[in-house]
């Protein structure tokens, strides 16, 4: 018998060689890079949050110390000036979130097409997204300030028109803080609706076209459907962003006339700096958390719900 033979009649060994995996060691060695930033996380964040809504049931002012009361903070903001202030913030946030998207979206629609000097005029609408709230707050307080002072005031007066106290009015006060938002947020509502436009074959559109449909058959058939992440975004962005606008009305009329244009966030900082109730301010600030998280799960679930079905 031949050696070839011999060898040919050996058993064959058939079992894959042993691989080790090191996935889990890697990923478990991973997690000690990690661990510094959750230290600062757990710190920075969750503990004062912890601890800030345990103050929301206590009675803690600059002449008591922390005293559980169990809810009577939260009965008496909803008794007192918390509940319309509660109401006007969800009042300015759906205002200002409809006026954002309306014209964040038609400016996205008109600088998408051949639009001359589109990218000057891009840059031009996005710039106050990049400036300080405050700085933009003052800017609206000298353009509509008192008789004398402001600046629509002193043309009215030089072309001898009456002058108007636009900030003395609740009302007025209160739409020129919507004006404000709508004016300095509107370019991010912009850009995103851009990046949702480019991100569309336009072969879809001239299709359509070729088809015979109009435009705003085109654009409700075709381009709004596709735009339903981008609509997303921009409506949770604007509707989180709008129930905590401070800075705004800090500026311009520091919530008055008469506490009329006062929110959540402008009261919070009114109990907390000036009159000290501590329990009161963590109290209110429970609330608008708990506003903020319900509203915008309830908003991204329908949304999503959209998303899906178109």
């Amino acid at each position: 018998m031949s050696a070839t033979t011999a060898a040919s009649r050996q058993p064959v060994d058939t079992r894959r060689p042993v691989v080790r995996r090191r996935g889990r060691s890697v990923g478990r060695s991973l997690w000690w890079f990690a661990a510094p930033a959750l230290v600062a996380y757990v710190f920075v964040v969750l503990v004062p949050s912890v601890r800030g809504a345990y103050y929301a049931f206590t009675s803690w002012s600059f002449t008591s110390p922390p005293t559980f009361i169990g809810l009577d903070n939260f009965v008496t903001e909803f008794s007192s000036d918390g509940g319309s202030a509660a109401l006007r913030t969800l009042v300015l946030a759906v205002t200002v979130v409809v006026l954002q998207n309306v014209l964040g979206l038609g400016l996205a629609l008109l600088l998408n097409g051949r639009v001359v000097g589109r990218n000057i005029l891009r840059t031009i609408i996005f710039a106050p997204m990049v400036v300080s709230g405050l700085v933009v707050g003052y800017l609206f307080k000298y353009i509509f300030g008192p008789p004398e002072i402001g600046g629509i005031n002193t043309a009215l007066k030089a072309f001898g028109f009456q002058q108007v106290d636009f900030l003395g009015n609740p009302r007025t006060a209160f739409l020129i803080i919507i004006l404000t938002v709508v004016w300095q947020f509107t370019g991010s509502t912009m850009v995103i609706y851009l990046a949702g436009l480019q991100s569309i074959p336009p072969e879809l559109d001239e299709a359509a076209s070729i088809d015979g449909a109009s435009y705003w058959k085109r654009f409700w058939h075709i381009t709004r459907p596709l735009l339903a992440p981008a609509t997303t975004i921009n409506l949770m962005i604007g509707l989180i962003g709008g129930l905590k606008i401070f800075d705004q009305i800090f500026a311009i009329t520091g919530g008055g006339p008469g506490g009329q244009t006062q929110t959540i966030s402008t009261q919070l900082y009114f109990l907390f700096s000036q009159f000290s109730f501590y329990g009161r301010a963590a109290a209110l600030g429970v609330l608008l958390t708990l506003g903020v998280g319900v509203l915008s799960f309830i908003q991204f679930s329908i949304l999503r719900r959209q998303e899906r079905n178109s």
